[in-house]
């Protein structure tokens, strides 16, 4: 089912949650032991967050160092199959720009619509701790906006290979597409105009919902919607959620994604002794916020798991 669909038939707040794949070398039943307890909550669907291959240097015998590409994750597509089998809920797999070309992202979508997944989240994609700008892959994307388009093309049934359509043998896709939105702008965007001005571009070209980056202020939330509908946004806006776990936190979450920690939170964290009640700290703040936002009447809440289902179960659990 359609994630649109899911918010228009929700009677009642609905909670989703985004996991990481596992870390190569282990297998699909750290991904089950993330989702097992969060089932618990009956979410309408999971995401699945991708992550592009990268570069490492290894010396060799001769003192010299060779640069090696790894993939420190699987890809998407086999984990999201082995989440909609065991558990029969959709999956949204994450698409993104960096990483990819054109003829890859098309071979990508014609695995999951072949697989029956019918929504997908398109991401230019985060840079690594090593970049500090990005780049995109030749003949790939530079903008998410792009990849919207192309998503929407093959649900109109236009491949990049013309002998398909040509032949009749072309099948239309009906991908649900969802994108980012950031209540306190993307941290490239000059100012917040010009990132709805870019919003509601990913929007026009077939996007159908979108999906916040995490925020600790829900005035943040509100008044991000409010500023949309203005823009003329119209579709499904899911708040996306996060619980701070570290002091750390405090300076890489900021640093990362442009975002404030309100000063009550930070006095808080700061002031606490050990790493259990900074959790505990995070948690009592994640689950304020989402009975603000459930009181709000929203239709789903998003949670961004970072392989720590135990935090995310203990704010579910007090609202649900």
């Amino acid at each position: 089912m359609k994630v649109v669909d899911h918010i228009a038939k929700a009677k009642k707040s609905l909670f989703s949650f985004e996991i990481l794949p596992p870390l190569r070398g282990h297998d699909i039943k750290d991904i089950f032991s993330t989702l097992d307890p969060l089932m618990e909550f009956c979410p309408p669907f999971i995401d699945v967050t991708y992550h592009k291959e990268e570069f490492i240097y290894v010396e060799k015998d001769n003192g010299l160092l060779q640069r090696k590409k790894i993939s420190r994750r699987p890809g998407t597509v086999g984990i999201c199959a082995a989440i909609m089998n065991k558990y029969g809920v959709d999956a949204v797999p994450h698409l993104i720009c960096e990483g990819f070309n054109k003829q890859m992202t098309e071979n990508a979508l014609i695995d999951l619509n072949f697989l029956g997944i019918d929504n997908v989240l398109v991401l230019r994609g985060d840079l690594m701790k090593s970049e500090n700008s990005f780049f995109a892959e030749k003949e790939g994307y530079k903008y998410a906006v792009e990849l919207v388009e192309q998503v929407q093309d093959l649900n109109k049934g236009k491949y990049l290979d013309k002998t398909f359509i040509e032949h009749k043998e072309s099948t239309l896709f009906d991908f649900c597409i969802g994108v980012a939105g950031y209540p306190e702008k993307h941290f490239e965007a000059p100012n917040i105009e010009s990132d709805l001005f870019f919003l509601k571009k990913k929007i026009e070209a077939g996007a159908d919902y979108i999906v916040t980056q995490m925020f600790f202020d829900n005035k943040k939330y509100f008044t991000f919607v409010k500023k949309c509908r203005s823009e003329g946004i119209s579709v499904p806006i899911i708040p996306g959620i996060k619980p701070i776990s570290s002091k750390k936190h405090l300076n890489s979450l900021p640093s990362r994604f442009f975002l404030n920690i309100p000063n009550e939170l930070v006095k808080e964290v700061e002031k606490a002794k050990s790493k259990k009640i900074v959790s505990h700290i995070g948690i009592e703040w994640a689950i304020h916020q989402s009975k603000e936002l459930k009181d709000s009447g929203v239709e789903i809440i998003h949670y961004y798991t970072m392989d720590r289902p135990e935090n995310i179960y203990n704010i579910v659990q007090a609202i649900y």
